[in-house]
């Protein structure tokens, strides 16, 4: 079974501004949700949806793979749609919100 994890990253958050380049413990929060999801063995591709330039530049420095979306798209689960969409060969998608750092493997 083929599992697809996407990760929805964008710099317009209301609450937080800019929160996936936000630092914790010295790495970006997209980065260390990144990193957990990779720790966890079960996930065939780890991709990052965004908008956002600089955070996928942060991710493909970082060894990850990033994905650009419309700037349209108007929530997370639109950008892991738009991804879905595009990796037909996926049979399970999971959706990992940027904000959960200590998302177990």
């Amino acid at each position: 079974m083929k599992t697809l994890a996407v990760i929805p990253a964008r710099l317009a958050s209301t609450r937080l501004p800019e929160k996936p380049l936000v630092e914790v413990g010295g790495k970006p929060l997209v980065i260390r949700v990144l990193e957990q999801v990779k720790r966890c063995g079960k996930v065939d591709r780890i991709l990052v949806a965004t908008d956002s330039e600089r955070i996928a530049e942060v991710v493909r420095k970082n060894g990850g793979e990033a994905v650009m979306t419309p700037p349209d798209l108007k929530s997370g689960g639109d950008r892991v749609a738009f991804v879905a969409a595009e990796y037909p060969e996926a049979e399970v998608v999971l959706n990992v919100q940027v904000d959960d750092p200590l998302v177990g493997p």
